[in-house]
């Protein structure tokens, strides 16, 4: 069985993929990024520590530990040119993306075809991982109101011009209002944000999606706890997330925090 390297970002996400794959007999070693990811939580995995400031450092490793494919997860910023060592193998890399003002889709991909081209293909990990997935309509005791789902409603037919942007995943919806889309921020600044234009009438839902052109394994969607603590403590009604599309991290722990605390958790589908 091939050998999995997992490229880490900060964030659960990096390990939840790699837990899942080991479950499955998959062999995995964790090439954590420095200064994004926390040391502590590779220890008990194989693990090798990277850092962005030179491609050929990362390929050497990925040699050295004969990996065969490559996972990319994680959150990370898009580095400045001051943080890079112009070896020969970065310097193709700012032609294609550093010095083009394009969103992050077009930069993860560039950086997936450079690992290709030189030898470390995508591992396709989603169709292994459907444990980290929702493919039911309602994972909580609690359903969507009428309010909720009209504003589901509003929100999907937004997405949907907005969607083919590299802009966001989520947005928030209240009274049928979008009052509310996720820009550079991240979700749970999204969330907060909204709080400054709460209105009265229903509570605010939010609506996580995959934007329409977005790579199907390089930029998941995905939730986890503090989320969910955002939403309980800025009083929303609960969320909407992509069917069999969107990463719930800690998703027992998840479901057990909504139905505790009021929150519906739901999926839906994307507009065609």
């Amino acid at each position: 069985m091939d050998r999995i390297g997992i490229i880490s970002g900060g964030g659960e996400l990096p390990i939840n993929i790699g837990k899942s794959l080991l479950k499955k007999n998959y062999q995995i070693c964790f090439f954590y990024i420095k200064g994004y990811s926390e040391k502590a939580k590779y220890e008990n995995y194989e693990n090798v520590e990277i850092t962005i400031d030179s491609f050929s450092k990362i390929l050497n490793l990925l040699k050295e530990k004969k990996i065969d494919q490559i996972v990319m997860a994680g959150s990370i910023i898009r580095p400045s040119l001051n943080e890079i060592n112009f070896d020969f193998n970065t310097l193709g890399l700012i032609k294609d993306f550093i010095l083009e003002p394009k969103g992050d889709d077009h930069l993860l991909r560039s950086i997936a075809k450079f690992f290709k081209n030189k030898g470390y293909p995508l591992f396709n990990w989603k169709e292994l991982c459907n444990d980290l997935f929702a493919s039911e309509d309602n994972l909580t005791t609690l359903k969507p109101s009428n309010y909720a789902n009209k504003n589901k409603e509003k929100g999907l037919n937004i997405f949907k011009k907005i969607g083919e942007a590299d802009i966001g995943q989520s947005l928030v919806v209240q009274n049928q209002l979008v009052i509310g889309i996720e820009c550079f921020e991240g979700t749970d600044e999204l969330i907060k944000r909204c709080d400054n234009y709460k209105k009265l009438g229903d509570k605010k839902i939010l609506i996580k999606l995959s934007k329409y052109n977005q790579h199907s394994i390089l930029d998941v969607p995905t939730i986890g706890i503090q989320t969910l603590k955002n939403l309980k403590k800025y009083n929303y009604e609960g969320l909407f997330i992509e069917k069999n599309n969107c990463i719930i991290l800690e998703k027992d722990k998840s479901i057990d925090f909504c139905n505790n605390n009021n929150l519906f958790l739901a999926t839906i589908n994307k507009i065609d």
